[in-house]
């Protein structure tokens, strides 16, 4: 792997001031962040939510720094982040669900903000998603996003739907320790009651991901589809339930869905270590064709160090292929025996 550059680090330091930084390893530059004291902060505390102002298209943080203290947050409109530069820091990772099927926070800016250290579920109806982050406009390569230390559930502490739980339209956002969780076990938990489709659209540009962590969505987990985009770490495993082969197929003659999709108009996309688990079990042969999914045009070994598992003799069915129907099977065969591809195309 080459020598990958650029981190983001958020922390409310000794001297109480919130600091973000975002720097690049290789040039031991720090790009200019926002930084101000916490007493100057706008502080969100249980059952008072008081985002700067509130207005008819939802909650404003309009402010350049904003803590939520711990807690849960019933949210009746979306909280909207409309200025560049903001800071959204959870402490104690406070939790956002949704009401009347919105959804929880849209951030307007493609330039600077960081969402940091929070838990978004879903709730009841289904929300179409939980974080709509950025847009294709605005945006600057000295000055890039983060979304760092933030999860997603879907269902096991309490009903919830939701198709999308994270889009990212932002060019040069940055992905750090980001767990997207289709719950299999808990409240609320089965085939057609906690629904989801997805956990992260990629759409911007330069988009960079370390320790992606996305479990049991019911389509695609993954759609990749901005060019420039980087992976470093991905950790999957399918959906335990589907209750029949017919009822989780991608295209007629293709079985399951990919984990990782990488779309056909993407020219350029790199992803190391990246791994697919299966554990069906439901007693039914349920089985997908590929754990990935990539356009056969990318440069050659764009993709790396990649895996399948079989993970349980209680499991059945399994993975046909690693990707793109290279690698071959994980199955009852070689139970918890990694099946890899080195590199790709």
């Amino acid at each position: 792997m080459h020598a990958h550059r650029i981190f983001a680090k958020s922390e409310v330091d000794g001297d109480f001031f919130v600091r973000l930084s975002i720097y690049d390893q290789l040039q031991n530059f720090e790009f200019s962040r926002s930084q101000c004291a916490v007493p100057t902060v706008f502080w969100t505390r249980l059952g008072q939510l008081r985002i700067e102002h509130k207005f008819a298209g939802g909650y404003s943080v309009d402010c350049r720094t904003q803590i939520l203290s711990p807690g849960i947050y019933n949210l009746d409109q979306p909280i909207l982040v409309t200025r560049p530069d903001t800071i959204v820091l959870g402490l104690g990772f406070p939790t956002l669900i949704p009401e009347n099927g919105i959804v929880s926070m849209i951030v307007l800016p493609s330039k600077g903000v960081m969402i940091s250290g929070m838990i978004f579920d879903a709730g009841i109806p289904s929300s179409p998603l939980l974080l709509q982050f950025g847009t294709r406009f605005g945006a600057d390569s000295n000055d890039p996003s983060a979304i760092q230390d933030v999860f997603f559930c879907i269902g096991g502490a309490e009903p919830g739907k939701a198709t999308v739980s994270l889009q990212v339209s932002g060019n040069n956002t940055i992905l750090d320790d980001v767990w997207a969780w289709r719950a299999d076990h808990g409240s609320g938990v089965g085939w057609t009651d906690n629904t989801a489709d997805t956990g992260l659209v990629v759409t911007g540009d330069n988009v960079t991901a370390y320790g992606l962590f996305v479990e049991h969505y019911q389509k695609y987990e993954v759609i990749w589809a901005g060019n420039e985009g980087t992976d470093i770490f991905f950790q999957n495993e399918m959906p335990y339930d589907p209750p029949s082969q017919a009822a989780w197929m991608e295209a007629p003659g293709v079985d399951g869905w990919a984990a990782f999709k990488v779309e056909n108009n993407v020219t350029r996309f790199g992803g190391w270590g990246m791994g697919s688990y299966s554990y069906f079990d439901l007693g039914i042969p349920i089985y997908a064709a590929n754990a990935f999914e990539v356009p056969t045009t990318l440069p050659a070994e764009s993709l790396n160090d990649l895996l399948t598992v079989f993970l349980s003799t209680a499991g059945s069915g399994g993975i046909l292929n690693v990707i793109d129907n290279t690698g071959g099977p994980s199955t009852i065969t070689n139970v918890s025996t990694p099946v890899t591809v080195v590199s790709y195309p």
